[in-house]
């Protein structure tokens, strides 16, 4: 198993970092060399917080490549779209330098576990979305979701959106955290499970378990 994967949401705020260091944790357990990259960090000054969230769910510290910000090559301090904390902070997104990371941890490790920020449409330039770049760089993806209320409208749509760039739906992580209404919660995931095996019959589904973490 090589290559890279592109990690994205169905909204902000639904559990990718969690998925994606838990992803990481269970495929390196299994023998796979896998790391994580934060393809851009907003709210952060001279390091990546999803990055140090990932490394927490490994169980693992640093890597020589979080060191070298490898792994978080673009760094904003402003909490917001990558396009508007771009301008905040008066700089330049060089888009060519997420590529550049990537590539390099390719050449180190056998899977890369890319996170984006939000969801498929967030805009990294005012003319450029999270999920062009995804197309432009061929990326399968595995796409956050949860049980929380309208999450099967905002999947669906996603999915539709994927399909309509010709981007491979590699698989789903449903997160069941925090609890929400347990009933809803349940039917989601066997709706999402169900429309994946009648739709993308190739495409992974894990459920997240719940993840203790000690801070």
């Amino acid at each position: 198993m090589k290559g890279t994967f592109f990690i994205t949401g169905i909204d902000t705020n639904i559990g990718k970092s969690y998925a994606t260091g838990w992803l990481a944790r269970e495929w390196n357990s299994k023998g796979i060399k896998t790391i994580t990259q934060k393809m851009i960090q907003t709210g952060n000054v001279g390091h990546s917080e999803d990055i140090d969230l990932h490394r927490e769910i490994m169980g693992i510290p640093f890597t020589p490549e979080d060191k070298e910000r490898i792994t978080f090559p673009i760094v904003y301090s402003y909490p917001a779209s990558p396009h508007l904390a771009a301008e905040i902070d008066d700089r330049i997104i060089p888009i060519e330098k997420i590529t550049e990371s990537t590539r390099i941890l390719q050449s180190r490790y056998d899977v890369v576990l890319l996170e984006g920020a939000g969801g498929l449409m967030v805009p990294i330039t005012r003319r450029y979305l999270t999920v062009d770049y995804i197309a432009d760089q061929k990326l399968p993806v595995i796409l956050v979701t949860s049980g929380r209320l309208g999450s099967i409208n905002h999947t669906l749509l996603s999915i539709e959106a994927l399909v309509n760039r010709n981007i491979p739906l590699y698989g789903m992580v449903y997160n069941t955290f925090p609890k929400t209404d347990e009933r809803i919660d349940k039917d989601t995931e066997e709706y999402l499970k169900t429309y994946l095996n009648e739709h993308f019959p190739q495409a992974h589904f894990w459920t997240l378990p719940e993840i203790a973490l000690h801070r």
